[in-house]
């Protein structure tokens, strides 16, 4: 059956419409600026693949992980094995980091007081499953050890190993959480404001001139757990670390 003209170019305006909104929404998000320099600093394997040969870990035969399609949406990832190359960098996400070394400690938080926006998890234990057996290199960070930065900020991360295992949706912040950490106030932050969520999940902190959102899990990024709640999640923490 064909269409009438006034109907075809209704369609043909509703499509149009579809467009302009979504290119609006791409252009007025915080985050979502072509130009914006992500830095990403991780052990979890967001860009990459776990695997054991060089070859494999840009292997197009598994689905790329969820957060990274995240991420690039909201501007350019730039992959970071140090932090003290943060200095063109406009937003970094840390995620379950290997141990800082104290010049990396320097960097970051000179970097965040110019003015930096920060998203961090710290997950005290972290619970997704690795291909790599404990003590591997290659494997995720299984305890984050962040101790100096944190209390630089006038924060400590506390863990009760007596929680039960088990996802659940964390009360007040609407983040899956599993043996989530636990945010308190240590007092003593140089130059630092941070306000602490429900259950401790979530610390929002003002550092010098930066910002930064941290939580104390790492559940929301597991690989395999690509729901629209977990991207709507990301998006939301993205967006506010990313505010003035």
């Amino acid at each position: 059956m064909r269409l009438s003209r006034r109907k075809a170019w209704w369609i043909a305006l509703s499509a149009a419409a579809v467009l302009a909104a979504a290119l609006w929404w791409r252009t007025s998000s915080p985050l979502a600026q072509p130009d914006r320099r992500i830095g990403l600093f991780t052990s979890l394997p967001i860009l990459w693949n776990e695997a054991a040969a060089l070859d494999e870990l840009v292997d197009t035969k598994d689905e790329p992980h969820w957060a990274r399609a995240v991420l690039e949406d909201r501007g350019t990832v730039v992959p970071l094995d140090t932090l003290l190359r943060v200095a063109n960098i406009d937003m970094l996400v840390i995620a379950q980091p290997r141990p800082l070394t104290p010049e990396e400690n320097v960097a970051l938080d000179a970097w965040l007081r110019g003015g930096g926006k920060l998203l961090l998890f710290a997950d005290p234990m972290l619970t997704e499953d690795s291909a790599f057996s404990l003590g591997d290199r290659r494997r995720p960070q299984d305890v984050v050890l962040i101790s100096p930065i944190l209390a630089r900020w006038g924060l400590v991360l506390r863990f009760d190993d007596e929680q039960p295992l088990g996802e659940r949706e964390s009360a007040g912040e609407r983040l899956p959480v599993n043996l989530q950490g636990e945010f308190t106030l240590a007092g003593g932050g140089h130059d630092a404001a941070c306000a602490i969520g429900p259950n401790g999940l979530i610390a929002r902190c003002r550092v010098g001139k930066g910002r930064a959102v941290l939580v104390a899990d790492a559940a929301l990024l597991e690989r395999e757990a690509d729901s629209d709640s977990r991207i709507s999640a990301l998006r939301r923490l993205l967006d506010e670390a990313a505010s003035d």
